[in-house]
């Protein structure tokens, strides 16, 4: 059996309904590039990077925990990384896709390597907050972020499986999606392990990892990923996690985000989760210096101030109740919609 390159076109790929070789899509590059809209450019210039005679690509992180950086991803490992999503989601050749999600970061570089790869027949459109308003007819496979998902609830039916990601999938949301009857899967990954390796469906708690992943937790209880055929090395990261097996883990929320409230360990998701269908604005807990405490909870809502009954804390353990409640007009986000925590209060 011949090893699928970066190089390889399946013969059934198809783009907004045009069959299309290697050199036809390095024409239309250059196209998209000279004349395209603006949510072709990048596209344009993509596919001249993934065809061009390196063996890798630079991407961009998106910051939401750190500071963005640049990384070199190898061409390969994104060729593994779409056939192990071919075979974790049953994809096959001549399926249609719909992509809706900007090229110029990674998971939407990766659903045009799986389409390339796996011979996908690809819709693609501006990105924009309601993407099904812009298609008819329905689709085999999609990728959204979860505002994407929010505003189109009435028509994921038109969708088979829907894998979302990017930010996290809110209480509220997932109560939603858990009506429709397509498959819908909340995904785990960052642009390091090139795009999701693990994913769950929508009201399930444990993440099933993808082909060729397995996973362990460090002395801190992080997530750490073996994904040898996307990764030379072991991916050490700062998410709290219980590890079941090495194929399934259950998110419990960032190790940098952990508050220590007077020597208790406060974990900001896992409170937030509790107050998810009691505050209808976007909302998150973050610690705040305190000569006393070391560091004291706040709440920060998203909006103009509103009135929040003191009852609704009641779910709350004593040290997790907030201290105060801070009500900031906006959120700073990541391009992906993902709240980025200590920009936001920087600013407030």
């Amino acid at each position: 059996m011949n090893t699928v390159t970066y190089q390889n076109v399946h013969n059934k790929f198809k783009l907004n309904g045009f069959s299309f070789t290697k050199e036809d899509l390095l024409r239309v590059a250059y196209s998209f590039i000279k004349e395209g809209e603006s949510y072709e450019k990048p596209l344009g210039i993509f596919i001249l990077d993934w065809f061009d005679p390196k063996s890798y690509l630079e991407m961009n992180t998106s910051g939401s925990t750190g500071t963005p950086k640049i990384i070199r991803v190898d061409k390969q490992a994104m060729v593994n990384s779409a056939l192990a999503t071919g075979d974790f989601f049953g994809l096959q050749p001549g399926q249609k896709v719909l992509h809706c999600l900007p090229t110029d970061y990674v998971a939407g570089k990766m659903m045009f390597v799986r389409a390339f790869i796996l011979g996908l027949d690809m819709e693609f459109v501006a990105p924009s907050s309601h993407p099904m308003d812009r298609v008819k007819g329905d689709f085999d496979f999609c990728g959204m972020v979860p505002l994407q998902a929010k505003n189109s609830l009435k028509d994921l039916h038109r969708i088979k499986k829907l894998i979302i990601g990017g930010a996290k999938i809110n209480k509220t949301l997932e109560n939603e999606l858990a009506t429709i009857p397509s498959q819908i899967y909340e995904t785990y990954g960052m642009t390091e392990t090139i795009t999701h390796i693990a994913a769950k469906r929508v009201g399930e708690s444990a993440f099933t990892v993808l082909p060729n992943v397995k996973v362990t937790q460090d002395d801190r209880h992080c997530l750490v990923i073996d994904a040898h055929k996307i990764s030379g090395e072991k991916i050490v990261t700062n998410d709290l996690v219980d590890v079941i097996s090495d194929t399934q883990f259950v998110w419990k929320g960032r190790f940098d985000n952990v508050i220590n409230s007077g020597g208790i360990k406060l974990i900001p998701e896992q409170i937030e989760e509790k107050l998810a269908s009691s505050i209808s604005n976007c909302f998150f807990v973050y610690g705040q210096n305190d000569e006393l405490l070391g560091e004291k909870l706040i709440l920060y809502v998203e909006g103009e101030r509103m009135t929040i009954e003191e009852s609704i804390f009641e779910v709350l353990d004593k040290y997790e109740r907030p201290k105060e409640i801070v009500f900031i007009p906006e959120f700073k986000r990541t391009a992906t919609g993902k709240v980025i925590r200590d920009k936001t209060v920087v600013n407030s």
